[in-house]
């Protein structure tokens, strides 16, 4: 009997914990759903405004990796970074020919989301861009 009921309550455990989306078109375990990116636009060509978004992170944290998600040109690239024992995506893509958009999400390392973290880091890529 406590097998059945330890069992019923994993399942449960498992359904309602589940995979997400992350802003960099990977997946990555959630406890928690609910708004959990912030994003911001600037009027800075895309390779300006990665090279703060990589600044700020390695900065503020660690850089794990760069790379362009699939199914896209240099149009889109993303980074991913750890920062307070965080997960942090950050996705720069081109909306114009001198228009950037930025996603920034992040995500504790059980699952919920750190919104808080998420605004720091995208209002500190702007102060970056500014100041150059």
């Amino acid at each position: 009997m406590k097998k059945i009921i330890f069992a019923a309550f994993a399942a449960t455990a498992v359904i309602i914990t589940g995979c997400v989306g992350t802003v960099s078109d990977t997946d990555t375990f959630a406890m928690s759903y609910g708004r959990d990116s912030v994003s911001g636009r600037y009027a800075r060509p895309i390779d300006q405004v990665y090279q703060a978004s990589v600044k700020v992170v390695s900065t503020d944290g660690a850089l794990v990796r760069e790379y362009i998600p699939h199914d896209y040109t240099n149009t889109v690239r993303s980074l991913e970074g750890r920062i307070n024992d965080c997960k942090v995506w950050v996705r720069v893509e081109q909306v114009e020919p001198r228009v950037s958009q930025v996603d920034v999400e992040a995500r504790t390392k059980w699952g919920h989301t750190d919104i808080d973290l998420v605004h720091q880091v995208e209002k500190e890529i702007a102060l970056e861009l500014a100041a150059h």
